[in-house]
């Protein structure tokens, strides 16, 4: 009778374990991954040392920039990821910092301009020089399309003035394609200087204050322009005067030119084999900046002589250190498909390491399936992840699983207004047509709460809620290897902009 009893009682304990082993895997996930054992602690320690004021605020191409690549590079070695380029885990990122010069003037007619003022000079040497200034409408040359602004114009020795942007184009594209290439045409055809009407529908204060001071960029080996350029903001007068002299006001100019610095930074990566051999060709690659903006004047915020670095705790070693604990949960148990880790360089000055990689790619962008990127402002919602470009690439399903299996709701691409998807690295893969979006964390738009840490010197780890980064970094390993073991590949929904450039990639492979 004991024994039938001690019987009954294994059999129904049993039952119960099964039952609750069963509850907890109803969702199909295995709680024994190692997602699911992350160390609070250790994810910690990462954040006090990569947001640290001994980092000085991770500007691309300082020593705290190069410090933080290293570190980067270590875990992934020592994970067991194979170097990305060769035998090297950096991929070299050639920049070109530009400097805007000390002082500088036009003079038209009764017409005075003064850089810093009413006058931006963006490009070229020092120079001067008295000549005519005459007007070249756009001051544009398309051989495709046969038009030339120049035909039948002497602007030879004289500066040229132009409306702002392109033929058909005033649009702010217009505009910044117009800043790469008109320069070189005016002085083709002979003119020592070319200046453009301002005309965007923003600032002119906003547009000088981002233009006039350092600006970092892609270096393409090329020289720079040769005569000066940049844009004037003029009154009303201004242009009727101009045209109503065909020959050109009489004038001058003088800049003491633009200063460059050619540097170098990197991005870091490595490569995780997959497990399944039909899908080796089939890498999807993880993406986090790993910059900030630096101290001081450089971070472009508010600062004190107390507190003057900007940590960037939040932008983005919140995503980097989310970054190492997805490769080091992936090194332990390994996903179907084969994995890039990447941590980029230069976002802050323009996504500039994503835009090289996308440029140069290590692994060839028709093998790389999926780009799943996280970046953020900061979180005012820690019961949530923010998904920026949800609906978007079919793997919604995947993200929100993982988000619930730590407890958290997903919130589909929060405040629309700032065009979140293409501020981040992501974008630099969706113009290739490689499926992409942003894993971030939880907002509910643009809030006090995260003003009152994005770009400040408050973003330090200090204020960082640490169990939520833990949580973060739990659900976006999670929904990585969801991803990367799906059945298929990621694509673009029909009609999204980046579609065609997919459809151009991969051709009938989807």
């Amino acid at each position: 009778m004991k024994q039938t009893a001690l019987t009954t009682l294994l059999f129904l304990l049993g039952i119960s374990l099964f039952a609750q082993t069963d509850s907890d895997n109803a969702d199909g996930i295995d709680r024994s991954l190692p997602e699911f054992s992350f160390s609070e602690k250790e994810l910690a320690g990462e954040m006090h040392f990569l947001a640290s004021d001994f980092l000085a605020g991770r500007r691309t191409g300082s020593t705290g920039n190069v410090i933080a690549a290293n570190y980067i590079a270590a875990q992934l070695r020592g994970f067991g990821y194979a170097p990305i380029n060769g035998d090297s885990y950096f991929q070299p990122v050639p920049l070109m910092q530009t400097e805007s010069p000390e002082s500088g003037k036009l003079m038209a007619g009764d017409f005075t301009f003064t850089h810093g003022k009413d006058l931006l000079v963006m490009r070229g040497p020092a120079a001067s020089g008295e000549a005519s200034v005459v007007f070249a409408n756009y001051g544009w040359v398309d051989e495709e399309t046969g038009h030339n602004d120049y035909e039948g114009l002497n602007v030879k020795g004289k500066i040229v003035i132009t409306r702002a942007g392109i033929p058909g184009d005033i649009s702010q594209r217009g505009i910044f394609r117009g800043v790469s290439e008109k320069a070189d045409f005016a002085a083709k055809n002979g003119a020592i200087a070319i200046f453009e009407l301002y005309s965007l529908p923003f600032p002119w204060s906003s547009f000088k204050g981002y233009f006039g001071g350092s600006r970092m960029g892609l270096d393409s080996g090329e020289e720079g322009a040769t005569i000066p350029y940049g844009f004037v903001k003029a009154d009303d007068n201004f242009l009727p005067a101009l045209k109503e002299k065909k020959k050109g006001l009489k004038g001058s100019m003088a800049s003491t030119g633009i200063k460059i610095e050619r540097i170098e930074s990197m991005n870091v990566g490595g490569i995780l084999e997959g497990t399944d051999p039909a899908m080796k060709d089939e890498y999807m690659i993880v993406t986090a900046h790993f910059d900030h903006v630096g101290v001081g004047a450089q971070g472009g915020g508010a600062y004190t002589e107390q507190d003057s670095i900007f940590n960037g705790a939040r932008d983005n070693a919140f995503g980097t250190i989310s970054l190492l604990a997805t490769a080091r949960a992936f090194a332990e148990v390994p996903t179907r498909r084969p994995i890039i880790m990447l941590a980029v360089t230069g976002e802050e000055m323009g996504l500039l390491g994503s835009q090289y990689y996308a440029e140069n790619p290590l692994i060839p962008l028709e093998k790389t399936i999926f780009n799943f990127n996280t970046d953020g402002a900061g979180y005012d919602d820690t019961s949530g992840i923010s998904l920026i470009g949800a609906n978007r690439t079919g793997i919604d399903e995947q993200v929100e699983k993982a988000a619930a299996a730590f407890g958290k709701k997903v919130i589909s691409d929060p405040a629309p207004e700032q065009g979140l998807f293409d501020r981040s690295d992501n974008v630099s893969f969706a113009k290739k047509g490689v499926p992409a979006l942003s894993f971030s964390p939880g907002i509910t738009g643009f809030s006090d709460e995260l003003f009152k840490y994005y770009h400040q010197v408050t973003d330090n780890p200090e204020t960082i809620d640490m169990t939520y980064l833990k949580e973060y970094c739990q659900a976006f390993a999670l929904a990585a290897r969801l991803i990367a073991n799906r059945d298929t590949v990621p694509f673009w929904v029909a009609e999204d902009k980046y579609e065609e450039a997919g459809k151009k990639l991969y051709g009938t492979r989807k």
